[in-house]
């Protein structure tokens, strides 16, 4: 399949013909983690050069979040300046999404920007980080609040990489799964069945799955590239699930935090416009082997990492759910394939929401 602006997005098994039949050969880095790079960093470098390319290294990283710092990325930049990487070159992206996003922001600025070529290893990253372009590093004070958009030359995700993951981070990328499919509705929402097989190792379940979100995220991205608009909708569950996050010093997954921002989004959304999906939202979570809750967490850290959310920002066309003393923008949903985007939610509900999922 092809997004558009048009570049390829293939899932399948031969990775490295994918990448030989849409891209010419050019000097090239590999950038990868220290769980991923012992596993296929050396394959992918001997098979990139047995098709013509020229790898000046490998550059690994820590595996984790604490790698989408800004001292990661001058370390990454600074290597690949020694290694001789040149302007006319790219950088692979063999990872997961801390790595799809160090490496798409490393592309985007080393030398003022070189090609990026994008390998999700993870489920995550082959649902959802992967696709549409968006890179970011954190801050201590905040998520992603260093970033660009980059459009990647493509991206090759092969399933047989989920092999190596643990079940727990397969549950964390169905998080996004999760999300896409409420937001898309129809056949990709009727095929959440699928979910348990996919996490009990059924191939054809767990494709299916990847496909759904990739051409729905391709098809929203399509329509905003630049999130000036709708691409807002695929923050579902973000603006809670972000905020948890930093609050828990990003200790808490991404997924599992995602899972809890979208059971309190949820109950927002029952508040404004009467469609009660919480049980839905339980029954589908708890099918991913997912929380729905991250106890623990201070709901006044939590709020405050929200007032630094990029997203807070957003607006929304439609002016759904006005409310007085507003601070924060989310993305609710009416109903299941109907979301709406940029709804101004107060401190005090956004506070009373958290409450919910932190006891």
């Amino acid at each position: 399949m092809r997004v558009d602006p048009p570049y390829p997005v293939t899932v399948g098994e031969d990775v490295i013909r994918e990448i030989t039949a849409n891209l010419d050969p050019r000097p090239c880095a590999i950038l990868t983690d220290s769980n991923v790079g012992p596993l296929y960093a050396e394959g992918l470098k001997r098979s990139l050069e047995g098709a013509g390319w020229t790898v000046v290294g490998v550059v690994e990283v820590a595996a984790g979040e604490a790698s989408k710092g800004v001292a990661t990325y001058a370390d990454a930049v600074g290597h690949l300046a020694r290694m001789g990487l040149t302007r006319d070159g790219a950088i692979f992206a063999l990872g997961g999404g801390v790595v799809g996003d160090l490496g798409g922001f490393v592309a985007a600025t080393y030398m003022r920007g070189i090609d990026l070529v994008m390998l999700p290893t993870s489920l995550l990253a082959m649902v959802d980080s992967a696709v549409g372009g968006k890179t970011g590093l954190d801050l201590p004070e905040g998520k992603n609040l260093v970033g660009a958009f980059v459009r990647p030359l493509m991206v090759a995700a092969d399933p047989g990489w989920l092999q190596t993951l643990p079940e727990s981070e397969v549950s964390s990328g169905l998080a996004e799964v999760v999300k896409m499919g409420l937001l898309a509705g129809g056949p990709f929402f009727e095929d959440l069945d699928l979910i348990p097989a996919a996490r009990a190792g059924d191939e054809d379940s767990l494709r299916a799955l990847i496909l759904h979100s990739i051409r729905f995220k391709a098809k929203v991205v399509a329509e905003d590239e630049r999130e000036g608009g709708r691409r807002a909708i695929l923050n579902y569950g973000h603006t809670i699930g972000h905020a948890l996050e930093a609050a828990a010093d990003f200790a808490l997954p991404h997924g599992s935090a995602v899972a809890a921002g979208m059971v309190a989004e949820a109950a927002i959304s029952r508040d404004r416009f009467g469609t009660d999906l919480t049980a839905l939202h339980d029954q589908l979570l708890e099918s991913a082997g997912l929380p729905r809750r991250s106890p623990g967490i201070d709901p006044g850290a939590a709020l405050l990492a929200m007032s630094r959310d990029k997203k807070r920002s957003a607006t929304n066309g439609e002016k759904e759910g006005t409310a007085g003393g507003a601070t924060h923008r989310f993305v609710l949903l009416k109903d299941v394939g109907l979301p709406v985007y940029g709804v101004p939610v107060g401190d005090a509900e956004a506070r009373a929401a958290i409450g919910e999922i932190v006891a």
